[in-house]
């Protein structure tokens, strides 16, 4: 075991913070390319991203969809830089989104969106960037440095501000009360002991993350988490796909992670979540509602759209402590760099 106090757990705890300076800092500009949004009315929205961005692209489209009912794609950034394909993309918006601003397929597939008609926002913790220079808007998120090679708190910034622009493009004044809350709602976040999963899991060499709807962006993002800093081999479904194949290898106590949240996806997920139990599953759920998984505690928001996002703060917490049980320094994944740039 690494017993030292890593880069990550002091970022980890560094999101509360993280998040009212983000509230406070880029107010003004998200409310200016939110505006643009609400004055374009675009057909489409399309994202570029990678990793852990991408996972946050994914939490915004299910954002998107249901508040704003328009559909949003994610666009593999190849199609640019590799293939050099132009794309129709009038009356459309495209969110670019990179912690560093630096990837050139990233920056290249924004920078052709713009030709070909897309109004562009980039969210980036760097401003001064490439994707910030081929931008019609920049969003800072301003996560603050982020040292540790596994992202945290710019996942969270990255998620709270394209939530921020979803409700100043939509007049949401219940979601923007509800990310108000968010920073202190985090500090409780950091506080729940998911010690039980920690047991189980040190040892353990594979499992299944489950989630539905935005958890389910959570759940790609908890999977990436585990592989990166704990050399465990995790793997992300909706709590809907598990049933069409993987199930097959649910038994004989097979571990499963399901991050349920408080919205209309909770009680078919917890269906899900017993039907694996009674298959032979070992079950742990972010939900009271199973009388069969072992409950985590969660810290609930309220709103269906901030509730899933506080599971992966409970998360980054438990994960940077199993990663150094299992002896790793999660500060440094094996074969990996802080950013990467791909063409």
């Amino acid at each position: 075991m690494f017993d030292f106090k890593t880069k990550m757990r002091a970022e980890v705890e560094g999101i509360p913070d993280a998040l009212s300076e983000l509230l406070r800092s880029s107010r003004d500009s998200i409310m200016n390319a939110g505006a643009e949004l609400r004055a374009l009315e675009p057909n489409l929205i399309c994202t570029v991203a990678r990793g852990s961005s991408d996972h946050a692209a994914t939490y915004l489209k299910y954002a998107i969809e249901l508040t704003a009912q328009t559909p949003v794609a994610s666009i593999g950034p190849s199609v640019s830089s590799i293939y050099g394909a132009d794309l129709k993309l009038q009356k459309t918006a495209c969110i670019g989104i990179s912690q560093s601003g630096q990837s050139p397929d990233i920056v290249s597939m924004v920078k052709t969106a713009r030709k070909n008609g897309s109004l562009t926002i980039g969210l980036t913790n760097t401003p001064k960037s490439p994707l910030a220079d081929i931008s019609d808007y920049t969003i800072d998120i301003h996560a603050g440095i982020e040292e540790s090679v596994a992202a945290t708190k710019t996942f969270i910034t990255s998620v709270v501000s394209g939530l921020m622009l979803l409700a100043y493009w939509q007049k949401d004044e219940a979601l923007l009360s509800a990310l108000e809350k968010l920073p202190e709602l985090a500090k409780q976040a950091l506080e729940t002991d998911w010690d039980q999963l920690t047991k189980r899991l040190l040892r353990q060499d594979r499992l299944y993350v489950l989630g539905r709807g935005p958890a389910f962006a959570i759940a790609n993002e908890v999977a990436l988490k585990f592989k990166e800093t704990c050399q465990l081999q995790g793997e992300a479904f909706s709590s809907a796909e598990v049933l069409h194949g993987p199930v097959s290898i649910v038994s004989s106590n097979y571990p499963v992670l399901a991050l349920v949240a408080r919205d209309k996806a909770e009680s078919s997920m917890i269906e899900v979540v017993d039907d694996l139990c009674a298959r032979g599953g070992d079950v742990y759920a972010t939900s009271s509602n199973s009388g069969k998984a072992t409950q985590l505690p969660y810290v609930a928001t309220g709103h269906p759209l901030t509730d899933p996002l506080l599971l992966i703060v409970s998360f980054y917490s438990f994960v940077e402590e199993l990663s150094r049980l299992r002896g790793f320094n999660p500060d440094e994944p094996l074969n990996l760099k802080k950013v990467t740039e791909t063409v």
